[in-house]
């Protein structure tokens, strides 16, 4: 379960549907995203075809959006926190 968001945007979308701050062409894969990782419980299950997960450590990845966007996140025990939406060229 998703307990806490790093991106206050990316929560809102998440917990409201306000796609105010969300590209238009990533809401859709994006919300889809979520949805998965709201029921994992490891990084791993976030590891579906086209989503080009990468494990940054032990208990955080992250899975490819669309162009240099990607979704991070960590594990704690079996709940997702710090889930964020970054532009990768903006690190």
């Amino acid at each position: 379960m998703i307990k806490s968001f790093a991106h206050k945007a990316l929560e809102n979308f998440f917990l409201a549907g306000s796609k105010g701050d969300i590209p238009p062409g990533h809401a859709k894969k994006l919300a889809r995203q979520l949805s998965i990782l709201n029921v994992a419980a490891s990084v791993q299950d976030m590891d579906r075809p086209g989503w080009r997960l990468r494990q940054i450590s032990t208990g955080q990845g992250s899975v490819w959006v669309k162009d240099n966007w990607h979704l991070t996140f960590r594990f704690e025990g079996e709940d997702a926190e710090a889930v964020d939406y970054q532009d990768s060229h903006r690190e």
